[in-house]
């Protein structure tokens, strides 16, 4: 068995067993709503292990490719790395090589976490939707985002063998970053309803099993003893399955945004892991403050504008000698403007309440 398989069996083990730890199963006491101290000690967790991996990235980031001399180095550099340049000296390339890979991932990671905002305000709008009780959402989130994983596994594997085989691609993923950016840019603020009967995941969900019309206290699953016993799932297993959908809905913008990135499929995947599985903390951390950072919407606009401008015009930029630094340096201070903006000059309306 092989150091990358042996790898990510052992990532996959540490993500569950801290999602389970996050998710309670190891405490006696009950769930219930989450608190926003409790969503502040989460949310550093997951920072700090998403900025741990970046430094186990930069030391021992050979263990990705089970890189262990240097024609698999060579062929790992071909395959997603054709522009970066090294030597003759394997030590030094390998040292370069995991350098440059922590930084594509760390980069990818901010723009992942960052795009996530956006799924906190559809969140909350689905919670509204579908009447689930606060106390319920920390479980929603959870199971939700395992799901959206196992389906963003296969979304960016998917991705990346379509990239090596037709790198123009590129060029459409760049053109609907640009087209989203600017719609997100130009977009009003409206309140959106979502109708949860004809919602598709609703749909395709009560296609194949059977919907008890009402929740069932904090289950998921429910049999029914004076319906032939027959075997329901409740509406709150209903909500976990939109999440799911609605978060795959929201990596068709990330995921072709980090692969302006990186073209490495594993660093795309471990960036959205961690961005991810951060997500339910930072919803309960954000949700009563969403509303102090205003434009913080429209910094989102313009980094996936600029994204998609990266990838339209890579060739050129590389010519300048623009790299991942650079990209890393536009996305910090984007982020830090639309943040800084909100802060510092709060809309009329917000100031009023």
């Amino acid at each position: 068995m092989s150091n990358e398989v042996l790898f990510f069996g052992a990532f996959a083990l540490f993500v569950i067993f801290v999602m389970l730890l996050d998710l309670g199963a190891f405490s006696s006491k009950k769930a219930g709503i989450v608190k926003f101290k409790e969503a502040a000690f989460w949310s550093a967790i997951w920072v700090g292990l998403s900025v741990g991996f970046y430094f186990f990235l930069r030391n021992y980031g050979y263990f990705i490719h089970d890189i262990s001399d240097a024609s698999h180095l060579d062929t790992i550099q071909q395959l997603y790395y054709k522009n970066l340049k090294l030597g003759s000296d394997y030590a030094e390339n390998l040292k370069v090589f995991q350098n440059n890979m922590a930084l594509e991932y760390i980069t990818g990671y901010l723009v992942e976490y960052s795009l996530s905002v956006d799924n906190i305000f559809v969140f909350i709008l689905i919670f509204n939707s579908f009447g689930v009780r606060k106390k319920n959402y920390k479980d929603v989130l959870v199971w939700g985002i395992l799901g959206s994983i196992v389906l963003r596994f296969i979304f960016i594997f998917l991705g990346a063998a379509l990239i090596q085989k037709f790198e123009w691609i590129l060029y459409i993923f760049g053109a609907f970053l640009v087209y989203t950016g600017i719609k997100i840019l130009f977009s009003k603020d409206e309140e959106e309803n979502i109708d949860t009967k004809n919602h598709p995941a609703v749909k395709i969900t009560s296609k194949f099993f059977n919907v008890y019309e009402k929740f069932v206290s904090d289950r998921f699953f429910f049999r029914h003893k004076y319906r032939a016993n027959k075997l329901f799932i409740t509406p709150l297993f209903v909500v976990i399955v939109v999440i799911a959908f609605t978060d795959v809905i929201f990596a068709v913008d990330s995921i072709p945004a980090i692969f302006s990135i990186t073209k490495d499929p594993y660093i795309v995947f471990f960036s959205n892991v961690f961005a991810i599985m951060g997500l339910r903390s930072m919803f309960f951390f954000l949700v009563n403050i969403i509303d102090m950072f205003a434009y913080l919407k429209y910094g989102l606009g313009v980094l996936l504008t600029f994204i998609g401008v990266k990838m339209l015009a890579h060739h050129w930029l590389e010519g300048i000698g623009f790299n991942n630094l650079h990209s890393l340096i536009v996305i910090v201070l984007i982020l830090a403007i639309s943040i800084g903006a909100s802060l510092l000059f709060p809309p009329k309306e917000a100031s009023a309440e």
